[in-house]
C-alpha cells in the first residue's frame, strides 16, 4: 500500500470515528432529556416526594426540554437520528405535556390557530398562482422586455420583493427559483447574482406586511397590530431595502451587468389563461380584504377555500403544494414555548431581561437580530414573546421585532428558509452558491437595512 493511500484511509478512520463519537453523543443526550422528562412525569407519583420537589423536577425538565428543542432546531437535524425541524418541535412539544410543564388542554390552547389558518391559507393562494402558470406568464414578460441585464436583475428583485411583501416569501422562492435559472442559462448569463437577487429580495421585500413570511404572520396575530399599520410602517423599510439589495449585487457582480442580453428563443409558457386569470383575480380581492379590515385569517381561509372549488385541477394537487411540515413545526413550537413560560418565567428571569433595555429600539433590532441568525427566525420570534408583549410601547416593539427577524435573514445563506430553498434548488440544477458568495453581499446588505429600519422606528 502506497503512503498517500494510507494517509486517506487514516483520513477516512478517524472521520468515521468522530461521526460515530458524535451520533453517540447525540443519541446519549436525546436519551437524558426523554429520561429527565418521563422523570418528573413519574417521580411525584411514585416517590412521596412535596409539592417543591415535584415543582423543581418540572422547572428542570423543562428547562431541558427547551434548551435541547431549541439547539436541535438551530442545528436543523439531531445526529443519529433521521428527524427534521417539524419532528423536533412535535417531539419537544409532547415532552413538554409528559414533564407535565404544560397540561394537554393548555397544549391545545397554546396553539394559535389564527397564525396556522393565515399561513395555510396563504398556502392555497400561492399554489393556485404556480399551478395556473401565472408565474410562469411572469417571468417570460421579464424575458421580453429586459434587453440589458441590469433591467433583467430589476425585474427579478421587483418580482421577488412585491410579491414576497403579499404572499409568503418561502413559496415565492420555491416558485421562482427555477424560472430565474432556466431564464438565465437561456439568456446566456450567469445565474448566481439573480438567484441571490431572488432570496435577498423575497426576504427585504418580506418584511413590508403581516403575509410577508412566517414570523410576521405569528407577529401580526400576537400583536393584533392591523394589517394596514403594518404595511405602513414597514413597507417604506421594504422599499428602500429593495433598492439597496439591487445596488449591492451590481456592485458586488459588476461584469456581469454590462452589455446587452442575447437574444433568447422565446420560451414555451405553459399556463391556463382561465385559471391565471381567476387565481390572481382572488390574490388582488384577498389584498383588498386585508387592507380592508378583515381579519388576515379569516380573509385567507375564506379565499383559499374558494380557490379549491374548480373543475380544471384536482385538490390534491394543490394539498402536494403545502408545507404540512411547516405548520406542524409552529404547533410545536407554540406549545414549547408555553411550557417554558408557564413554569420558567419567574420575576427573576423577568428583572434580568428587563435590564437588557428591549424597549429601545436599537437594543431590541440586535437582540433580535442576533437571535434569528443563532435559531433562527421563527423561534427567536416565540422567544422573545413574553418580553415583547409587557413593553410600554409593545406595538413599536413588535414592528421592530418583526423588520429585524425578518432582514437578520440576509446575513448569512444560512439565515432563512428561503434562502436554503433558492440555494438547494439551484445546486439540485448544478448551480453552486458558495457561503462567500453569499456572504459578501448579505452581510453588508443586512447591516444596512437593519440600521435603516431602526431609525426609521425609533422616529
Amino acid at each position: 500500500m502506497t503512503r498517500t493511500a494510507s494517509t486517506v484511509l487514516q483520513k477516512g478512520d478517524r472521520t468515521s470515528r468522530r461521526t460515530r463519537w458524535r451520533i453517540t453523543v447525540s443519541v446519549l443526550s436525546v436519551g437524558v432529556v426523554v429520561a429527565i422528562a418521563f422523570g418528573a412525569a413519574f417521580i411525584p407519583a411514585l416517590l412521596p416526594v412535596g409539592d417543591h420537589m415535584a415543582g423543581e423536577s418540572r422547572r428542570l425538565a423543562a428547562g431541558v426540554i427547551f434548551v435541547g428543542s431549541y439547539l436541535a432546531l438551530a442545528l436543523g437535524r439531531i445526529p443519529g437520528f433521521n428527524i427534521d425541524r417539524a419532528g423536533i418541535a412535535l417531539a419537544g412539544a409532547g415532552l413538554m405535556v409528559a414533564a407535565g410543564a404544560l397540561p394537554l388542554g393548555d397544549a391545545y390552547r397554546a396553539v394559535d390557530l389564527d397564525t396556522l389558518t393565515l399561513l395555510l391559507g396563504m398556502m392555497i393562494v400561492v399554489a393556485s398562482l404556480r399551478l395556473s402558470g401565472f408565474f410562469a406568464v411572469a417571468n417570460g414578460w421579464i424575458s421580453a422586455h429586459a434587453r440589458r441585464p441590469l433591467l433583467l436583475l430589476g425585474g427579478v428583485v421587483a418580482i421577488s420583493g412585491v410579491f414576497s411583501a403579499f404572499l409568503v416569501n418561502d413559496a415565492i422562492c420555491l416558485v421562482l427559483t427555477p424560472l430565474v435559472l432556466e431564464l438565465t442559462i437561456a439568456l446566456g448569463r450567469r445565474p448566481v447574482p439573480y438567484l441571490l437577487a431572488v432570496a435577498m429580495a423575497s426576504n427585504v421585500g418580506s418584511a413590508a406586511t403581516i403575509t410577508g413570511n412566517p414570523q410576521n404572520i405569528m407577529i401580526g396575530s400576537l400583536s393584533h397590530i392591523s394589517y394596514t399599520t403594518f404595511a405602513r410602517a414597514l413597507g417604506p423599510v421594504a422599499l428602500a431595502g429593495l433598492l439597496v439589495t439591487l445596488t449591492l449585487i451590481v456592485m458586488f457582480h459588476r461584469d456581469e451587468f454590462t452589455g446587452v442580453l442575447r437574444a433568447a428563443p422565446k420560451p414555451k409558457i405553459e399556463a391556463n389563461r382561465v385559471l391565471v386569470m381567476r387565481a390572481l383575480l382572488a390574490t388582488l380581492i384577498l389584498i383588498a380584504l386585508f387592507f380592508a379590515g378583515v381579519g388576515p385569517a379569516k380573509a385567507a381561509i375564506v379565499i383559499g377555500g374558494l380557490l379549491l372549488l374548480t373543475r380544471r385541477v384536482k385538490s390534491r394537487r394543490v394539498y402536494a403544494e403545502i408545507d404540512w411540515s411547516l405548520l406542524l413545526m409552529f404547533a410545536g413550537l407554540f406549545i414549547i414555548v408555553a411550557g417554558a413560560e408557564e413554569v420558567l418565567l419567574g420575576p427573576d428571569i423577568i428583572a434580568a431581561v428587563g435590564r437588557l433595555h428591549l424597549d429601545q429600539v436599537p437594543v431590541l433590532a440586535v437582540v433580535t437580530a442576533a437571535l434569528s441568525n443563532l435559531v433562527s427566525n421563527v423561534p427567536a420570534v416565540l422567544m422573545l414573546k413574553p418580553f415583547v408583549g409587557g413593553l410600554q410601547d409593545h406595538n413599536r416593539a413588535w414592528l421592530v421585532v418583526a423588520m429585524a427577524s425578518t432582514l437578520a435573514g440576509n446575513f448569512t445563506m444560512l439565515g432563512s428558509i428561503a434562502n436554503l430553498i433558492v440555494i438547494q434548488r439551484a445546486a439540485a440544477s448544478g448551480v453552486t452558491i458558495s457561503f462567500w458568495d453569499y456572504l459578501r453581499v448579505g452581510a453588508p446588505l443586512t447591516i444596512i437595512t437593519l440600521t435603516m429600519g431602526a431609525l426609521w422606528l425609533s422616529r
